[in-house]
């Protein structure tokens, strides 16, 4: 296990949370405090740690990796993990990708298929090693993405945290590459198959 992880990791995970808590009527959550307090992600600690976790972003630090897992456990206790766990992914991946140089992300959109898309193939390997902790290899029409070492593999039965990869990878290829086709879950450590794996069409909507 490693001893750390991207803060990036944490920082989803938490804004999926906020977001969530959040009504749509935020004046609610300003001046209703027992709204606030039932709400984790109306919560001091919260704002408090997702200002820790942007500043550690921005620096470049990495959080400890049994932190990160704590949120995962965290988030999978309560009623509505499944849509915090996809949304957690979501937020994670565009994050990600509004993250690459805006240059290489017009070269890939705008350029024909077959030089754009080696070119997302090294965004998505470079991705998967820096902010997964994981590896990304294609075969064929196929991709596998490996993590060895997933901070929400444990947080919620039935390899329900999972999803939380699951769908940063989904779009990820979504907005790389107009991709969105199916993707397995094939491995998973919950189910002690040595590491989590999950494969997905390497193809997009349009040429």
């Amino acid at each position: 296990m490693p001893s750390t992880v991207h803060a990036q990791i944490p920082l989803s995970l938490l804004e999926a949370i906020r977001r969530i808590d959040t009504p749509e009527d935020q004046i609610d959550a300003e001046y209703v405090p027992e709204l606030r307090n039932k709400r984790l992600g109306l919560s001091d600690t919260v704002y408090t740690q997702i200002r820790r976790y942007s500043e550690a972003t921005k620096r470049g630090q990495k959080i400890p990796f049994v932190e990160a897992a704590g949120l995962g456990t965290l988030i999978g206790r309560r009623p509505d993990s499944d849509k915090l766990f996809v949304s957690a992914g979501q937020i994670l991946a565009n994050d990600i990708y509004y993250s690459i140089a805006k240059p290489v992300r017009g070269f890939i959109k705008i350029m024909p298929r077959f030089v754009a898309r080696p070119v997302a193939l090294k965004q998505l390997r470079g991705i998967s090693q820096d902010f997964f902790g994981g590896t990304l290899e294609r075969t064929g029409a196929f991709l596998a993405l490996r993590i060895p070492n997933s901070v929400t593999v444990n947080g919620a039965p039935k390899s329900a945290g999972c999803t939380f990869y699951e769908s940063a990878l989904r779009e990820l290829l979504r907005l790389l590459i107009n991709g969105g086709g199916q993707i397995d879950h094939v491995h998973c450590v919950q189910r002690e198959e040595g590491t989590c794996e999950w494969r997905a069409e390497w193809r997009g909507h349009t040429a």
